[in-house]
């Protein structure tokens, strides 16, 4: 969590415009970012290539929610299985424990975290993006105690 909530200017992130990262396997693209909007929220898109998993995790600090816009996704929390479609929207409370794997299409969907700052967290975990795609398959697998400490010191605890 963040203590930079203040009133916030309007912002404006046009299609197109926003920081573009290659988180993983993912094309993430900062739409809104905490200093955009006074600590309130964040919003990244990320699209995610067919088959992809997203390990099992926590956020301590903040709520997650997904807004599919293409593709499937399927999100497990808590014991609740949710097989999401363009148009779904579900929300994660801090403290659920969550994953997700995408569907055989691949899927295009909004992170939207309140309070923001989980972007900060997308940047220490990525590098810019060379074009607004996903990146090309990696060489090799993350080093995921390293992941898991920057994780951590945003206030997020990778489980498995």
């Amino acid at each position: 969590m963040t203590d930079d909530t203040q009133t916030p200017a309007p912002a404006v992130t046009r299609s197109g415009e926003g920081e573009a990262r290659w988180w993983f396997g993912a094309l993430a693209e900062i739409r809104l970012s905490a200093e955009q909007t006074g600590g309130v929220l964040t919003i990244v898109e990320v699209t995610e290539p067919p088959n992809a998993v997203a390990p099992l995790h926590v956020h301590h600090h903040d709520d997650e929610t997904f807004w599919i816009l293409e593709g499937g996704v399927r999100i497990e929390a808590a014991g609740t299985v949710v097989d999401a479609r363009p148009g779904d929207v579900v929300f994660g409370p801090r403290g659920v424990p969550h994953h997700y794997t995408v569907g055989d299409a691949g899927c295009r969907m909004l992170f939207i975290l309140t309070p923001g700052g989980f972007e900060r967290m997308v940047r220490d975990m990525s590098v810019p993006a060379g074009s607004r795609t996903p990146p090309p398959p990696p060489d090799e697998e993350p080093d995921w105690e390293q992941v898991a400490a920057v994780a951590a010191a945003h206030g997020c605890e990778l489980l498995g």
